[in-house]
Order: C-alpha cells, then sequence, then structure tokens
C-alpha cells in the first residue's frame, strides 16, 4: 500500500525535526562541551520535548555521533569537489588554493571535533567510527593524488600516495589546533595553503 500525504508530512516533520536537534546540539557542544550537556539542554535549545529527541535519538551519544558525521562528510565533500576540477595531472598550488578556500574551518566545529577526539581516545568503538570518517577524508586526498600519478611527482620523503594523504591530514589537525587557540581563521587559511604546498611539492612552486 502507498504511503499516504498524511505519512509524507510526518516523515517531512521528522527530518525537519532531527535537523533542528542536530543544529541546536551543535550549538549547546560548542558552548559547554561534550559531557557537560544534557538532554534537555539540547531540546530546550531546540524548542522540543524529550518525546521529541527520543523519536529521534536512543541517547546523547548517538546524536553526537550524528553530528559528527554529518559535518565530517561534508569536509570529505568539500576536498572531493575542491580536487576534482584539474585533469590528468595536479595543478598542486591551484589545488592546494581551492582546498583552503572552502575547506569547513569553524571554531565552534573545531572545539566539537576535540570534544568527539577526546571521547573517541577512551572508548575503542567510538574510536573506529572517528577513523572510518577519516579514513574517508584521506581517500578523497588519495584518490586525486592516484590520478594525478606519472603527470604530478610528489616528494620522495612522503613515500607513497598514502602517505601523502595522511600527511595532508595532519597537516589539517595541526593547522586546526592552533586555530583554536589563536581564532585567527585568515592566518589559518594561510598557514595551511602553504603547508600543504610546501607538503606535496618542493615550496618552490607556490604563485
Amino acid at each position: 500500500m502507498a504511503a499516504g500525504p498524511t505519512a509524507g508530512r510526518v516523515t517531512r516533520r521528522r527530518v525537519r525535526t532531527r535537523a533542528n536537534l542536530l543544529d541546536a546540539a551543535f550549538e549547546v557542544f560548542a558552548a559547554k562541551g561534550f559531557g557537560r550537556v544534557s538532554i534537555e539542554e539540547v531540546c530546550d535549545a531546540a524548542g522540543y520535548s524529550r518525546g521529541a529527541f527520543y523519536s529521534n535519538f536512543d541517547s546523547l551519544d548517538e546524536l553526537f555521533f550524528a553530528l559528527y558525521r554529518q559535518r565530517a562528510d561534508m569536509i570529505a565533500e568539500q576536498v572531493a569537489t575542491a580536487l576534482a576540477s584539474d585533469g590528468p595531472g595536479l595543478d598542486v598550488p591551484a589545488a592546494v588554493d581551492r582546498v583552503t578556500e572552502v575547506l569547513l574551518l569553524d571554531r565552534d566545529w573545531l572545539l566539537v571535533k576535540t570534544d568527539f577526539l577526546v571521547h573517541a581516545a577512551r572508548d575503542p568503538e567510538v574510536a573506529r567510527t572517528l577513523l572510518e570518517h577519516r579514513a574517508r577524508l584521506r581517500r578523497a586526498v588519495a584518490d586525486r593524488l592516484a590520478r594525478a600519478r606519472g603527470h604530478t611527482a610528489l616528494p620522495a620523503v612522503l613515500g607513497s600516495i598514502d602517505g601523502a594523504a595522511h600527511a595532508v591530514v595532519a597537516a589539517y589537525d595541526g593547522v586546526t589546533t592552533q586555530l583554536l587557540l589563536d581564532r585567527d581563521v585568515d592566518h589559518a587559511r594561510t598557514w595551511l595553503g602553504q603547508l600543504l604546498t610546501a607538503l606535496l611539492t618542493d615550496g618552490s612552486t607556490r604563485h
């Protein structure tokens, strides 16, 4: 039996409720930190009851994972899209410029991500979730570098395309950690661009 108009409205309303809960949770987690937030605080910020919360999430942990996945997937997509426009070769400085221009460098997100990292470090199952999403980001970089193999030389010190992808993600981690402290987004984007260009070339090709 086909779903009627009422079922469609319920589904859309549930999707909207879930999205609003995630948005509210992001603000509350960024302000107070995961582990210091209650379900009631998330519900109050979103304007919903506990019933609305439990119809979408079993726990704050589940909501936190959903929030992390949402942002991590967005970052992986940003990187993949920014690296997709070149031909077989790879103009490293131009590609780095595109990545650093669009890449999410939001301090509130970094606060939430850092909470997730600390949480994951104490829970192997949570750590697996984090590692899966970090692997997706590395694959987006590695896939593009693999397509450039034979057209664009990478520094031998990186060892392999996989090594280069790990280095790119490590550079992003380092820059975003500094951003948490100095709060200077413009400087972070410039520094990230310089660091990535130096990693992926001999450092002399940046325009």
